[in-house]
């Protein structure tokens, strides 16, 4: 079982049927998304709304080296940021005044490269960066076949929490902190030889310097950066259900509940969020409002050429 993921040539078409499901398979993750900054029921529902709307209008210039649901939680962040800022400047008090658990505007701002940022960032448009993910992309797959989960969540820990090295061997059972600076340069190692067979100007290397150092050295940067901008070790959602149904196997179930619980990646924790209130969540009289309206929008699409529109 694979995840879903639309036709984006149907969806240039403002083809009914595709965007319907779109606003089907993603609502509730969205809402999920949303749920963890905004706290009143109204305003979460307008903001999924703009997004999807967002996603119409922004559709025909959408980039494939980014996946769809890379670019819809992308404007879905963007649209929650804008949110904040608007009850901000009326002067509506923070979200910890009516639930202590939801972070605000400045959490949010506050955070360093993460997969939402894809649509606004321009430097992960660069053809090298593009490449950089899908090295990074392919050595994450590499490592989870191989199911050498150990390597993969210090990895993740390192170039996505930013651990240093005496952080991370103590969590992970390692002799020392040797053994983290081994792993970090066999998986650096393995990264280059990755790099020169799709990228053979040897333009990735720089990126990808063999350091063994503790802490991040500056080389390693745009390795961290593509790591969290490309989401290269999110879990495919099929995962995430397969751990809340209780039947993921012991290694992959460490690295997933790994991801979440301590990388704190909040787009699965959407997905999980939305996975784990199952099918009553699709039963939203929301949901329905939406897509009434959604369907009006494409058609008015569809109807401006013949009108003499832009």
């Amino acid at each position: 079982m694979a995840d879903w993921t639309p036709d984006i040539e149907r969806l240039q078409s403002y083809d009914d049927e595709e965007w319907m499901r779109v606003e089907r398979e993603y609502c509730g993750r969205l809402m999920a998304y949303v749920g963890r900054r905004i706290d009143d029921a109204q305003a979460r529902e307008d903001v999924v709304q703009e997004v999807f709307l967002g996603a119409v209008r922004g559709i025909a210039s959408f980039d494939a080296i980014y996946t769809f649901e890379q670019y819809l939680f992308g404007i879905c962040r963007n649209r929650t940021i804008d949110h904040l800022r608007r009850r901000s400047a009326r002067g509506v008090g923070a979200a910890q005044e009516s639930n202590e658990s939801l972070p605000g505007l400045d959490d949010l701002m506050n955070e360093e490269e993460t997969p939402s940022g894809v649509v606004s960032e321009r430097d992960l448009a660069s053809q090298g960066q593009a490449l950089l993910v899908e090295v990074l992309r392919e050595w994450v797959q590499e490592t989870w076949q191989l199911g050498e989960f150990t390597r993969l969540m210090v990895i993740e820990a390192l170039f996505h929490g930013g651990w240093r090295n005496r952080d991370t061997w103590k969590r992970f059972g390692l002799k020392d902190e040797t053994a983290v600076a081994g792993i970090k340069f066999r998986a650096l190692k393995r990264l280059r030889l990755l790099a020169e067979r799709r990228d053979p100007t040897g333009a990735l290397l720089p990126s990808l310097a063999e350091a063994t150092g503790d802490g991040v050295t500056h080389l390693e940067l745009g390795v961290m950066q593509a790591w969290k901008s490309g989401r290269v070790s999110c879990p495919a959602r099929y995962w995430v259900a397969r751990l809340i149904a209780g039947n993921l196997p012991d290694e992959p179930m460490q690295f997933v509940r790994f991801h979440l619980d301590e990388m704190k990646c909040e787009f699965c924790l959407a997905n999980h969020e939305d996975l784990a209130r199952g099918e009553a969540a699709g039963e939203d009289p929301f949901l329905d409002r939406m897509q009434a309206s959604t369907v009006e929008f494409l058609r008015s699409q569809i109807a401006r050429p013949e009108q003499g529109g832009e």
